[in-house]
């Protein structure tokens, strides 16, 4: 599922008291180890929306925080966004926040032959997410979920 490694994790834990403080919501956390060089994704959101300011502001006391706490070996390149339009959904509250929003899901078990689906969220009961696919509805468990992300690229279908 959309488990989180324990590197993330451990990160996210370390850093969200300091994203919090700053007025931000960190939203999720992607990390990438790499052999050379591994890349540190964080998302923050704030109701206003986040711009370059916000970004440069949470980067230097993430960056800090790190240096200290050391969760990561080896180099690594830290950025800092706004989740965006087609904002990555990271944990079972997202979905019930962007429910009756359309969502691109990957899944890591096939449900139909398919691992692909575009749909609307229609509910989220029993940790599934129930989408609607072009006339069709899914119970997808969230355990199969590997990625997901909000898609307007849709919202005018009905």
């Amino acid at each position: 599922g959309m488990a989180i490694s324990k590197t993330a994790e451990k990160i996210q834990h370390l850093i969200k008291p300091a994203v919090e403080n700053l007025g931000y919501e960190l939203w999720g956390i992607e990390y990438f180890p790499q052999a050379k060089t591994a890349v540190l994704r964080i998302y923050i959101d704030a109701e206003n929306g986040i711009n370059v300011d916000d970004c440069a502001r949470t980067s230097h006391q993430v960056s800090g925080i790190l240096d200290v706490e050391d969760p990561i070996a080896g180099e690594y390149n830290l950025e800092v966004s706004s989740p965006g339009l087609d904002r990555p959904l990271f944990n079972l509250q997202h979905f019930i926040k962007y429910q009756g929003s359309y969502v691109k899901l990957k899944l890591n078990v096939a449900i139909d032959g398919r691992k692909n689906f575009l749909g609307k969220i229609e509910n989220v009961a029993n940790e599934e997410i129930i989408l609607h696919v072009e006339g069709q509805t899914y119970n997808l468990p969230y355990s199969y979920i590997a990625k997901a992300n909000l898609d307007w690229g849709d919202k005018e279908r009905p």
